[in-house]
Parts: C-alpha cells; structure tokens; sequence
C-alpha cells in the first residue's frame, strides 16, 4: 500500500551519479542513497527504483524493507534483484524491457558485418600501412540463430532478415511460422541445432535454465566457421569452455559484449585474441540511452501513483517479463 500521504521512493544509484526525478518530486519522499546507505533508506519505503542496475546490494538490505510493494530495475535483465526474498514476496518487479531493442539489434548487425567484412583485419593493417588485398564474405543467406526470443532477440531477427540473413530462434518452447524467426527450436534441442548455424547469438534472459548453455558440448556442436556473439548475460556462457573453443578452432570467432566477471580482468585471454571483438556491456548504451531509462521509471510511477496497471510486469517466477502470443 502507499503511504498515508505521499508516497516514499528510493532510488538506489552509483556514487555521485542519481538519476534527475525533478518532476515527480512533487509526489513522492525520495531518497536518494548508493548501494553503503541501502540498508539506512529501505524502511518506510513504498518503492524502490534500482538506477544503479549492476549493483547487487538488494538481497543484503532487503531485511530492511518493511513496506515495499514495488521495485522497479533500469535494464532489460532482473537477474541482479531476482534473489528469493523479492521472488517469494508480494511485490511488484517490473523492469526497463523497450528501452534498448533496436540498439542492440544494431550492434548485432555491426559484429556480424565487421567478422564477414574482415574490418580487424583491416585496421591491423592499416596501422602497419600494409596494402594487402583480401576477399571477404557475404552475410545474405547467412543463418543466424537467436537464443533468446523476446523483444531483443526479435529486433535482432527483424534487422538481419531485412539484410538478407536466415534467421531461426531458440526459446522456451517450439514454434512453427513465427513472424520474426520463422522457427523457433525449444531451448532443450539447443546443441542439435547449433550445427545449423552461421552466426550464434545470445540475448536470453539469465534463468537456471539458460546459465551456462553454451558449454563445452555447445562450442563442439558449431561450425568451425561459426561466429558466436553474447549480448544477454556473462553467466550464459561457460567462459572457460569459449576460450579453449577459439583457441582450438572449434568456432572462428567471438563477439562478447558481457562477461561473467566484470569488468573483464586485464589477464583475460579474451582481450589478445584477434578472432575476438570485446566491448564493455555496452551493445544498448545509445547517446541518451540513461535519460530514456528515466523516462521508462517516470511513465511507470505516474501509473504506481495512480493505481493504474503497471507496464513491463516480471514474472518472478520465469524471471522475464512474458511476450504475447504471437
């Protein structure tokens, strides 16, 4: 319930950088706090707005909360406040699913053209002021397998099919004439299919059914000339297993823009393979991209306040928000 009055909102950032609320002011007691004073602003608190989405303090604080009923996450990706406290309780978890799709999606599109079009390569050389003339591939009637079939993966599906790219999906259950993928293979048949696939790309939600799917028997199951690409979640992938897979030539590449530990460590191998494109969880990080996630919180707390349904409800059960029908 809310407050007899106005409502208390806490807004959970990273030092020195909250996010600017000035307009719902009016409405809410907001507590401004990083993850040191979590604990001190959680009681009394109607909500919780997790700004600061890598942060992981939640589960520690959460004793704290006493009269919370909704917490909203500023990313696609809940994993970091789905711990069982939040799963088991009655409160709401809504999160930012919208904000980063088509950004993604392109950043996608950008990898797969800078592994067919050789673009390292070029830049190596280029440094060195070295003319040497190569051939490159087509990337139409390339196959493309999307693990992970919700907003995100179907931007993705959308953008590589208007390049002329095949493109199948991998998700929960078996679908046949899906409008953006085609078919989508249930996520259990995932290393059956891998072989089929070009381009390997995962952008599904990180669940106990999805950590670690792309394992050692994964890897083994793609073609040599297969290129994987990770914009969902680190713990998806075995990371050990993708390093000996690169290194052996079971795969020919990667393009990783998350990692289980991160930032990643400056030891990591992944940072000296040149079949390896690295950057710094950042695929859906658009100029503007902080200011929209304010928008997204501000929509979803004129509806809180007003007792309207809320948009972007996560099942904490499945542990995403769950897409329509299709």
């Amino acid at each position: 319930m809310l407050g007899e009055d106005s409502p208390v909102l806490t807004v959970l950032h990273s030092v020195d950088q909250p996010p600017d609320l000035e307009r719902i002011e009016k409405y809410a007691t907001i507590r401004y706090t990083d993850e040191t004073g979590l604990t001190q602003a959680l009681p009394g608190a109607d909500a919780l707005f997790v700004y600061d989405f890598l942060s992981t303090a939640l589960p520690g604080a959460w004793h704290a909360a006493d009269r919370l009923s909704w917490v909203h996450i500023a990313s696609a990706g809940v994993d970091p406040v789905l711990f069982p406290g939040l799963r088991d309780s009655d409160v709401t978890l809504t999160n930012s699913r919208g904000v980063f799709d088509d950004a993604i999606a392109e950043y996608v599109l950008g990898v797969i053209l800078a592994f067919a079009k050789d673009f390292a390569r070029s830049l190596r050389l280029q440094e060195a002021a070295r003319w040497q003339h190569r051939e490159t591939e087509r990337v139409a009637g390339q196959h493309v397998m999307v693990m992970g079939t919700g907003p995100i993966g179907r931007a993705i599906a959308r953008m590589l099919r208007a390049v002329g790219m095949r493109v199948s999906g991998v998700g929960r259950t078996r679908r046949e004439n899906d409008p953006d993928f085609g078919v989508v293979h249930p996520s259990t048949e995932l290393v059956e299919h891998l072989p089929e696939a070009d381009y390997v790309v995962a952008v599904a939600p990180l669940t106990e059914q999805t950590k670690g799917a792309f394992d050692a028997r994964a890897f083994a199951a793609m073609k040599p000339t297969a290129r994987f690409v990770n914009v969902g979640r680190g713990e998806l992938v075995i990371t050990k297993d993708l390093i000996a897979a690169l290194r052996s030539q079971q795969i020919a590449g990667a393009a990783l823009d998350v990692f289980d530990v991160e930032p990643l460590p400056s030891d990591s191998p992944l940072w000296m393979m040149q079949n390896v494109l690295v950057s710094a969880h950042m695929s859906g990080d658009v100029i503007g991209w902080r200011n929209i996630l304010v928008e997204r919180f501000i929509e979803n707390f004129e509806r809180w306040r007003t007792r309207q349904p809320l948009h972007n409800v996560v099942d904490k059960q499945l542990g995403y928000v769950p897409s329509p029908a299709v």
